[in-house]
């Protein structure tokens, strides 16, 4: 099972590349965030006609998460549990069943955080603190757990161009990746970081100050597995190319082959 993730920055922006994409990649699922649009109005035809189930959380202008499947959807439930005021939709979980067993797959879009000094930080702790439990719960089912998405989050050092002008942002301040750092050890795997040490693989850059061309870059797109997902990881990689098509995304898919189905 080859499992992806892509913030696609606007879907009815980047459907042409979406689509080229899935059928260069072939990927069985895909967690896409920043949809920016309405359930109603997600172009669903493409991706269908591809052999993808499709299953949406939108939300208009701003956010929105998706899950493309090769599998059908056993449940699909959007919305993060702990905060029925959180009307943001930046996470849908949908489980599916594939060789045999019942795989658990969430999209999701962390809150960016910034500026650090208004509301929007707070809110990205409370939201990480949310998806603290839900793993925490969810973990007890001891099922193939997948959250694939943009984090917002610079877990080290190594997984950014230039530490010393990113350590005030709220993508890489101490509390932050001690935030997700408390997720991870929870029982979680960062797929990418258990197949590779290197530097320099990034998932984001800037479309400003030619970011991409000097490969200044962030890595904020992660796929976290539990136990028995990460027991079936096979490989894991980053699609950078995608990076130089025409109207390109400023974030690039990242994909991970579990030996499921």
């Amino acid at each position: 099972m080859r499992i992806a993730t892509w913030n696609v920055n606007s879907i009815k922006q980047r459907i042409e590349n979406l689509v080229a994409w899935l059928k260069e990649r072939q990927p069985d699922v895909v967690c896409l965030q920043e949809t920016k649009c309405v359930d109603d109005s997600f172009p669903r035809e493409p991706l269908e006609s591809l052999g993808y189930n499709v299953a949406i959380h939108g939300q208009k202008t701003f956010n929105g998460v998706a899950i493309l499947s090769k599998f059908p959807f056993d449940e699909v439930k959007p919305r993060l549990p702990g905060d029925d005021g959180d009307e943001q939709a930046r996470f849908i979980e949908a489980t599916i069943s594939a060789g045999g067993r019942i795989v658990r797959i969430a999209s999701i879009y962390l809150p960016n955080g910034n500026p650090v000094d208004s509301e929007k930080y707070p809110y990205k702790i409370r939201w990480m603190e949310r998806i603290s439990h839900y793993v925490s719960e969810t973990l007890k089912l001891e099922e193939p757990l997948i959250l694939a998405g943009d984090y917002n989050v610079i877990p080290a050092a190594a997984d950014v161009h230039d530490p010393a002008a990113w350590i005030e942002d709220a993508l890489f301040r101490p509390q932050t990746r001690e935030k997700f750092r408390s997720i991870t050890n929870l029982g979680l795997t960062d797929a990418l970081r258990a197949t590779t040490d290197a530097p320099g693989l990034y998932t984001f850059w800037d479309y400003q100050a030619g970011a991409w061309q000097k490969n200044n870059g962030i890595r904020i797109d992660h796929i976290l597995l539990s136990p028995q997902a990460a027991d079936r990881l096979v490989t894991t990689g980053i699609d950078r190319h995608v990076r130089s098509w025409e109207k390109p995304s400023d974030h690039v898919p990242v994909f991970a082959d579990l030996a499921i189905g």
